[in-house]
């Protein structure tokens, strides 16, 4: 997590990341999506209320096929996240707990999704949320979320395949 927070967020860095993750052949190339996640984490480590919230959804250290599953499961909730922060809704605990619930909610027990559903409330606002992205003004980031969610997007469809075909995806 240490590597992770070192330098600013900048969406335009994740969006290129997660551009490069896709291969000609439709392969997800590991070293670009673990970048794109690292920008990621960056972008909610810099809201200090929020560490408690982020540390629910950080990767481990350990690449095993369980770990990938779990960054793959988070992905989802991202991609419905920043579809949510693109809406125009200002409630981001609201947008997090959708996007949550429609993504993660299921792979956790009782005690992580109420966690979780307390770690949402101490979200900065919509506007916050878009000023880190240090692409320039709200209406700029809003824009390059437009263009960042299709990669994102096809990030978790190819992966999603590999994982159902290797039946990979039913892994604690």
């Amino acid at each position: 997590m240490a590597a992770a927070a070192a330098g600013p967020f900048s969406l335009r860095e994740v969006l290129d990341a997660f551009r490069r993750c896709v291969t000609e052949q439709r392969e997800v190339l590991l070293e670009p999506y673990l970048s794109g996640w690292r920008g990621l984490i960056r972008c909610f480590l810099s809201f200090r209320s929020s560490e408690s919230f982020w540390l629910l959804f950080s990767p481990l250290t350990c690449f095993l096929p369980r770990t990938v599953l779990r960054l793959h499961r988070a992905l989802r909730w991202l991609q419905l996240f920043l579809e949510g922060l693109r809406s125009g809704e200002p409630r981001t605990s609201v947008l997090c707990t959708d996007a949550y619930n429609a993504s993660l909610a299921e792979h956790h027990p009782w005690v992580v999704r109420k966690a979780a559903t307390v770690a949402f409330c101490t979200l900065p606002s919509r506007d916050a949320f878009l000023e880190i992205m240090n692409v320039g003004s709200a209406e700029e980031a809003v824009a390059v979320l437009g263009e960042a969610i299709p990669y994102i997007g096809d990030v978790y469809s190819i992966t999603q395949e590999l994982f159902a075909q290797h039946k990979l995806l039913d892994l604690p």
